[in-house]
């Protein structure tokens, strides 16, 4: 090899190398190094979880698979057959995870090419379902009622009635935590990483909403967690918390869900005649023109002020069985 011009001591470096590339090109390999990496790019953990379980329970074919070798038709054969269990959303979810997984292992070229790429469009689209959701605002009255009649858990019931004086979604408030709440100002600062559209998101507190703050307030030291588990003053509610209650106080799921209170709160308040987009900046919702997303985010915290306590105002008449007109 010197004779030649070659460098044993390198050669022997590129060797070692690529053997030790060789060890970790299997799939389940390269899935938990994209796992980490999500983990480190500060996925929520509601998200990551999700991606563990496809990982771990719907890709357990592929984990043995040489990374290189697995094809377009072997990963189509693994998604159809879960969508023809009826489960098309999680078939789609498991294909833009794959998709992560596979560019990881042509990035740090231990795959020429990415698989998914050949059946992009491949599955049939995910049905849509709607939240189920009471509009009617004497039906939402009665369900008022039925909480505070609840005889379980008080920590569930009062978390349930924060979310829908804050029109925000259930593990927006599972997650609340002392040091996010402004008692001064009457506001609620929720993080990015627990907002669905990952940016922050302030909420005014109405005067009802405070009493509740107040109400599950933590005094001991290390708990910060306003809506706590049962189980641990330092642990989240479950994320089944909110439907649990709403099933033992006899409500279907085809009745009423915890995510659908925003839809709850919207119907009740544009059918009302509140501003539209006031209620649009009040739920979070991000509008797809960028300069009117920014000056909407500017302007309508008055209005959002007013709209969450007149908003809370009404919850209680519906309470109350009065229903104004």
């Amino acid at each position: 090899m010197i004779a030649e011009g070659g460098e044993p001591s390198v050669q022997k470096r590129f060797a070692r190398a690529e053997a030790e590339t060789k060890t970790r090109t299997t799939f389940l390999l390269i899935a938990e190094e994209y796992l980490e990496q999500a983990k480190e790019r500060g996925l929520a953990n509601a998200t990551m979880r999700k991606k563990e379980w496809q990982i771990r329970s719907l890709a357990e074919p592929l984990h043995h698979r040489p990374i290189s070798e697995v094809t377009s038709a072997e990963v189509l054969h693994l998604l159809k057959k879960i969508e023809r269990s009826g489960r098309r959303e999680s078939a789609k979810r498991l294909f833009g995870t794959l998709s992560g997984v596979f560019r990881l292992a042509v990035v740090t070229l231990r795959a020429e090419n990415d698989p998914t790429y050949a059946i992009r469009g491949a599955l049939l689209p995910p049905q849509s379902v709607n939240r189920a959701a009471v509009t009617d605002e004497k039906i939402f009255g009665a369900l008022l009622r039925d909480m505070e009649a609840f005889t379980g858990w008080r920590v569930i019931i009062d978390a349930m009635k924060f979310q829908i004086l804050t029109m925000t979604r259930p593990g927006e408030v599972r997650g609340a935590k002392k040091q996010e709440l402004d008692l001064k100002n009457l506001s609620w600062t929720i993080p990015a990483e627990r907002t669905k559209m990952r940016r922050e998101h302030v909420v005014p507190l109405s005067d009802q909403a405070m009493q509740i703050v107040e109400a599950n307030w933590p005094d001991v030291e290390g708990a910060d967690l306003i809506f706590p588990s049962i189980v641990s003053n330092r642990k989240w509610l479950s994320e089944n918390a909110f439907n649990s209650v709403l099933r033992r106080m006899g409500y279907g799921k085809d009745e009423v869900t915890a995510h659908g209170f925003r839809a709850t709160a919207s119907t009740i308040l544009n059918n009302r005649n509140f501003e539209a987009d006031v209620i649009e900046a009040a739920l979070a919702h991000q509008d797809k023109n960028v300069i009117r997303r920014t000056y909407n985010r500017a302007t309508y915290w008055d209005q959002r002020v007013v709209l969450m306590q007149e908003g809370a105002d009404l919850v209680d008449d519906f309470r109350c069985g009065d229903v104004p007109a």
